[in-house]
């Protein structure tokens, strides 16, 4: 259980009321309204990401979540064992992502964020998260794995629902996933990659409507970094372009809506779009939901599970077709 009085002493603060929300507490306090957080990583990957929302607000991009500091001047309280952080409660709404409005700002402000990042030398004591270089592998290793998912699905007497639909499936994503991993390996990613490391930016990596709050004003704000990374910003792109087209069906009005507000603020290179594409292409949702079921990884009931590959399936030939307009406008050969 936490201890109220352990946060209040070591934050300096009282605490008026906490109410849980989405994962974290919203509490009231005599400092403000904040939020408290319990982090299930240890404290130096947090010093990193403390470092690169520090260093955003240093480069002016200071819509973040700022952490606030314990008396010792560390961005965390140590209660029995568990961590906890302590920022600003930011107040306003989620994106939305069935807005166009909504998600041509979001788009730009993404790219202000990832002008801000240049530059970031992580604090001393933190360790340095960094996927540069790793997606090959990554890519590589995931589809090798739908195999052996295959293989525990065929193996087991009562096969489930998902299970009949997995094996079913299987290959279709596996035939995308090494479809992507020749576009990968045709591009200019380990130069990107290079020029990244060079220029010492990183991305956000979780970039999705609950952790972009348009506030009042309708400044976009953006919240819980947890995941950032030094990381090509194709990644942060392609990711929050795949997080809103899903919603709309694969529209490519909202893809070219991203690029192009992105595009406005901090123009990419012809070679980065082989890197969209890429990713695109990679059957990501498909082998994080594959992988959760097979590992364990949550608690989810069966028919979630089910529902889910379900809704995945049916949208194959929407996808596939936004697949070959995005070939088109954007000129990507396999």
């Amino acid at each position: 259980m936490m201890r109220e009085f352990e946060i209040e002493r070591q934050f300096n603060i009282k605490i008026e009321s906490i109410k849980p929300n989405k994962g974290v507490y919203h509490l009231k306090t005599d400092k403000g309204e904040k939020c408290l957080k319990k982090i299930n990583y240890g404290a130096q990957k947090l010093l990193f990401v403390y470092g690169a929302k520090e260093h955003l607000i240093k480069n002016n991009f200071n819509r973040v979540d700022r952490y606030c500091l314990n008396a010792e001047g560390e961005p965390y309280a140590l209660v029995n064992e568990d961590l906890y952080t302590l920022s600003e409660w930011i107040e306003g709404r989620e994106c939305d992502f069935h807005n166009l409005e909504d998600v041509n700002i979001a788009a730009k402000n993404l790219a202000y964020m990832h002008i801000s990042s240049k530059g970031y030398e992580p604090p001393e004591n933190s360790k340095l998260k960094s996927d540069l270089e790793r997606w090959p592998h990554l890519m590589d290793k995931r589809v090798k794995s739908f195999d052996k998912m295959r293989d525990m699905a065929r193996k087991k007497n009562n096969k489930s629902s998902f299970d009949l639909s997995y094996i079913k499936a299987m290959q279709f994503y596996k035939d995308l996933g090494k479809r992507a991993m020749e576009v990968l390996n045709s591009s200019e990613y380990i130069n990107i990659c290079k020029l990244t490391e060079v220029e010492r930016s990183f991305c956000h990596h979780d970039y999705t409507y609950h952790n972009i709050i348009i506030d009042k004003n309708n400044d976009v704000n953006i919240i819980d970094f947890d995941y950032c990374k030094r990381e090509v910003r194709a990644y942060d792109i392609s990711n929050f372009m795949i997080k809103v087209l899903k919603r709309v069906d694969w529209n490519m009005e909202f893809a070219n809506t991203i690029l192009n507000s992105y595009n406005e603020i901090n123009p990419l290179m012809e070679e980065e779009y082989r890197l969209i594409f890429s990713f695109l292409l990679f059957p990501q949702r498909f082998w994080r939901l594959a992988n959760r079921y097979y590992y364990n990884e949550v608690n989810w009931a069966q028919n979630t599970f089910a529902n889910k590959l379900e809704d995945l399936v049916k949208e194959q030939q929407i996808y596939l077709k936004f697949i070959e307009d995005f070939k088109q406008v954007y000129n990507q050969k396999e």
